[in-house]
């Protein structure tokens, strides 16, 4: 990735000042080698010999693979391993249906970008189909579409320039290529095609997909607008980085560096400091708020506060519409693991991808029950929001992020649920999670 682009990633806006996760390891290693190294200077002094278990293992590390490795290259080749081949299935400007507009890098439009395969792919899953089976040679292919480079999508951009040369048509292209595509895939034989006529094919971008609200910050007042008075629907996703899949066959896709697309004056403004908490300053990657008033935070200042969470797409059904997960906390998401416990309820895992951040995981209240998964639809707007701590002795506690738990009342400025997942980075800094390097 360009430097230019994205040495901003690298800036640490957690204020806390507890032992990090490396910290601690380093301690907690350095307490145990030191004890280690006692233990064997005395089984040496008793015995002249080297303590039990310390003697070199020679089939030690042996691979259980049994493929010959590719090898390591760093050129313009695509490699595989001998005895396997690859094959471009879908690229950037596809169309996604048979009847698509077909792809003109010399003058993309907004509308024929959300007909098309979208940028910069990262979270993939395969849904077999039919829904519930286990076929592998035919499905529906998920793919998250974190980000848009001008310098790479637009003629005569470069890095250092696309700032000044994007226009608001180019702004739009950049946010109907992001977000997620959801195509049908067959396998005849070895090779693997669209299936282009499929009904499941569709687009899902930050340039017009409407989401619904869910969980405690659904019509939250820091969430209303002028396009949403009622906080409970919102134009859109975008940065949409890992991701996972539910118990119940839907697909998760986490909002992660959102702060990047909005500009303005960051240091006024009744969310002045829940911007800095998020690392919004005004300056971000993207130019859209000079052209679009949602995205400029002296227009809307609620509308950062409309994305960084975990959003859920059924696949399975296109006229479904995507549905914002707020029970599940708002940061830059990275991943969203799903695990199933063993008295039913399911648990999501998800990293905050910056330096100095934290891990989190959801846990549903009720089960599910995967005899009828359609009762799961709803099962990730009621449950506990957790905080991963570090101990010292090398155990981990998950703290809650729970309305009325500890420091997290109205006196720190939460008035209900809905404001400690709208700010779960400041919830957690209170609670004394333990930062990591961009738990990701």
């Amino acid at each position: 990735m360009s430097h230019e682009l994205f040495d901003d990633e690298n800036i640490i806006v957690n204020p806390s000042s507890g032992p990090t996760l490396a910290q601690i390891i380093e301690a907690r290693m350095s307490r145990r080698n030191a004890l280690k190294g006692m233990a064997a200077a005395s089984l040496f002094g008793l015995f002249g010999c080297a303590a039990p278990g310390t003697r070199a293992r020679a089939a030690a590390g042996d691979s259980p693979l049994t493929f010959t490795e590719a090898g390591r290259f760093l050129d313009e080749t695509h490699h595989a391993a001998p005895g396997y081949n690859t094959q471009v299935l879908i690229r950037w400007g596809d169309p996604i249906r048979r009847a698509g507009p077909s792809f003109r890098p010399t003058a993309q439009t907004a509308g024929d970008q959300e007909q098309q395969f979208g940028t910069d792919n990262d979270f993939i899953a395969f849904m077999p189909l039919p829904r519930g089976s286990r076929a592998s040679d035919r499905g529906l292919l998920c793919v998250n579409h974190e980000n848009n480079r001008a310098h790479l999508s637009f003629p005569r951009v470069t890095a250092k320039d696309a700032a000044s040369k994007m226009t608001p048509g180019t702004c739009e292209v950049q946010m109907a290529s992001q977000g997620h595509t959801i195509i049908e895939i067959a396998r005849t034989g070895n090779a693997w095609a669209l299936v282009d006529a499929s009904p499941y094919n569709r687009r899902i971008n930050a340039r017009s997909t409407p989401f619904r609200v869910a969980g405690p910050a659904a019509a939250h007042p820091r969430l209303r607008t002028r396009a949403d008075p009622a906080g409970r629907e919102i134009i859109g996703t975008f940065n949409n980085c890992a991701g996972g899949v539910t118990p119940w066959g839907t697909v998760l896709s986490g909002e992660e560096n959102t702060n990047f697309y909005f500009t303005g004056d960051a240091a006024r403004g009744p969310e002045a400091a829940a911007w800095k908490r998020y690392g919004i300053n005004g300056r971000g990657r993207y130019v859209w708020g000079r052209h679009f008033e949602r995205f400029n935070l002296e227009r809307e200042p609620n509308e950062p506060n409309r994305f960084g969470w975990i959003v859920e797409i059924d696949p399975y059904d296109p006229k479904s519409v995507p549905v914002k997960r707020t029970a599940l906390g708002r940061f830059k998401h990275e991943g969203a693991t799903t695990a199933v416990s063993h008295d039913g309820r399911v648990a999501v895992y998800s990293g905050d991808d910056e330096r100095m951040e934290y891990v989190y995981k959801f846990v549903t209240r009720r089960p599910h029950d995967s005899n009828n998964p359609a009762a799961s639809r709803d099962l990730l707007d009621d449950g506990t929001l957790y905080v991963a701590k570090f101990e010292a002795n090398g155990k981990m506690n998950w703290l809650p992020l729970a309305f009325g738990t500890g420091p997290l009342t109205e006196a720190n400025g939460f008035r209900n649920q809905g404001d400690v997942v709208l700010e779960a980075r400041r919830a957690a800094d209170l609670l004394g999670a333990t930062p990591m390097d961009r738990p990701e």
